[in-house]
């Protein structure tokens, strides 16, 4: 069997986007699956997946000076067909394996030099330098790679101008996650958010937007403050008391707290780099029959429209979002069909299943037998000194 290994200096082992959907979808479709991780959880063996762990790292500049050169280490250990990296602190490692002989994948879950323009820690004129380093540096290296994946269409139109075998797989949630949740939104007295908890996802405009409630309801907000400060700052918002804080859940406590709500959030800020992304959290609030109060970009515009299964604000006005959850909770039947609609939408189209069918392929072309004479001409084209050999 191909044997294809992961490898992640930064993210969890059980990743939804590494663990739970690439790498036991490739392990199902009768691929030997290892993922390497640096988490202290030691090895494991879970859904047909080996999981290699090269140790916690102590803080960031370990993970980027010592921790990616063990998760170096453990990958040539493993002895792959195929290795994909996850994190763009990984790409030198990448250049590494290639040189030795080695198909390496980059998988670009975001738009890195776009990222770097938002960053707040940054001064406007040190993002700019260090987005225009990184789009060089990424350009010198995906060309060398045997492919690449995106995880959304924008990022896969960006990058396929520099390798051809580019292609988008998006985090589009797995149906049976969902399958046996009540349908409809009567008697729900709830709305969430699911997800990293941060400034620039809303958290201080959605707390607020819970004070100028009309209706009763309460806001269950699931997931990890990215900032203790910012977490102390909004528990003092007059709009509170009306969140059940509820911390990290599992994939299941996910699922049963969109059961039970009658509407999901997805109110980012208009920051360069979520304007083109697809939040797996609208999604998966559309797949569990939720209406989704999402963020007016014109992308997510489309999809909510066209879908049915929802409405759009304006992210930074906490009185647009109250307007909107009033309106909803409000109007049971309408939030109903909106999350019947989204959740059509989901099964017929924004589904893993279709995107592991893309992942599935493009995996036999990076495997597939290459004549020599098309080896040659691929590394003419990335170094033109080579054809003064021929």
């Amino acid at each position: 069997m191909p044997r294809i290994v992961h490898l992640t200096s930064a993210h969890p082992r059980f990743d939804t986007r590494i663990f739970v959907k690439q790498c036991r979808s490739l392990a199902s479709h009768g691929h030997e699956v290892a993922l390497v991780v640096a988490d202290g959880l030691g090895d494991a063996c879970c859904d047909g997946v080996r999981v290699v762990d090269v140790g916690r790292p102590s803080g960031r500049r370990e993970r980027m000076l010592r921790t990616t050169h063990r998760v170096g280490q453990a990958a040539l250990a493993l002895g792959a067909d195929v290795y994909q990296l996850h994190d763009p602190e990984l790409i030198p490692l990448g250049l590494r394996l290639h040189y030795a002989g080695k198909k390496v994948v980059f998988d670009a879950h975001e738009d890195v030099p776009t990222q770097l323009l938002d960053k707040p820690y940054l001064s406007p004129r040190s993002a700019r330098l260090l987005s225009r380093a990184f789009l060089q540096f990424e350009s010198f290296a995906l060309r060398r790679f045997d492919g690449v994946l995106a995880a959304t269409p924008f990022i896969r139109d960006r990058l396929a101008a520099l390798h051809p075998l580019t292609v988008d797989v998006n985090n589009y949630p797995r149906t049976e996650e969902f399958t046996g949740l009540p349908a409809g939104a009567a008697a729900r007295d709830c709305f969430c958010y699911v997800g990293s908890i941060s400034a620039i996802r809303g958290v201080r405009e959605l707390v607020d937007a819970c004070a100028l409630l009309r209706s009763p309801a309460r806001l269950a907000l699931a997931g990890s403050f990215a900032e203790p400060a910012l977490e102390a700052a909004v528990a003092c918002s007059p709009g509170w008391p009306r969140v059940d804080q509820l911390g990290h859940l599992d994939r299941a406590g996910v699922a049963g707290l969109m059961g039970r709500a009658f509407a999901g959030l997805v109110t980012l800020l208009p920051t360069a780099s979520y304007r083109e992304a697809l939040p797996v959290k609208m999604f998966e609030y559309m797949a569990a029959g939720i209406p989704v109060i999402a963020s007016d970009f014109p992308l997510w515009r489309d999809i909510v429209e066209n879908s049915a299964c929802g409405l759009c604000v304006d992210p930074r006005d906490p009185a647009a979002i109250a307007a909107a959850i009033d309106h909803l909770a409000a109007h049971p039947r309408l939030a109903a069909q909106m999350g019947a609609n989204g959740r059509r939408a989901v099964m017929e189209r924004y589904n893993w299943e279709n995107e592991a069918d893309k992942l599935i392929a493009f995996y036999a072309d990076i495997l597939a037998p290459r004549p020599l004479f098309e080896k040659r001409f691929r590394k003419a084209r990335i170094n033109p000194a080579l054809n003064s050999n021929n």
